[in-house]
């Protein structure tokens, strides 16, 4: 399955960022029995934070979107290494937050969201769909655009 998952990966343009290493005294990700749980990460490449700003000021809803989905790609790159490269030991997406750096007029926070909701479903099909918080904030760590964090059953 899980060469199943690189083939879709592949065939859809996906590459994954180089996991981050934790920025304090925690640890990126913690499975407890068939829960996994990912670290909220960052909209960054690399280590590049990308989308500074927030949403509804800087950015307007399709670059926030860009922005859930970057931190969404962090989540996966996460994933990936917490499974031993095998993305097909995933069972089921089960939990996303969303969190938005917005301006207080802004309310497409489950908008912004839906860029990260989406790359699950593009890469695990129904094994993707998810339940999920989107939220807007006031502030994020380095003022990026958006955090995400997950939650999955795996094998």
């Amino acid at each position: 399955m899980g060469h199943e998952i690189d083939e879709r990966m592949k065939e859809l343009g996906i590459e994954l960022p180089e996991p981050s290493a934790p920025g304090a005294n925690y640890v990126p990700f913690l499975r407890e029995g068939k829960l996994l749980f990912i670290t909220g990460q960052l909209s960054q490449w690399n280590g590049e934070r990308r989308y500074i700003g927030k949403v509804g000021q800087a950015f307007d809803l399709e670059e926030g979107r860009a922005a859930a989905r970057l931190a969404a790609l962090n989540v996966l790159a996460h994933l990936r290494a917490a499974v031993d490269g095998d993305l097909g030991r995933v069972e089921q997406c089960l939990r996303l937050a969303v969190y938005v750096n917005s301006d207080p007029a802004f309310h497409g926070q489950s908008q912004v969201a839906n860029g990260a909701s989406d790359l699950f479903l593009e890469i695990f099909g129904e094994a993707g769909r998810h339940t999920r918080m989107a939220v807007g904030v006031a502030a994020l760590p380095y003022d990026v655009a958006a955090e995400v964090e997950g939650v999955f059953s795996v094998r």
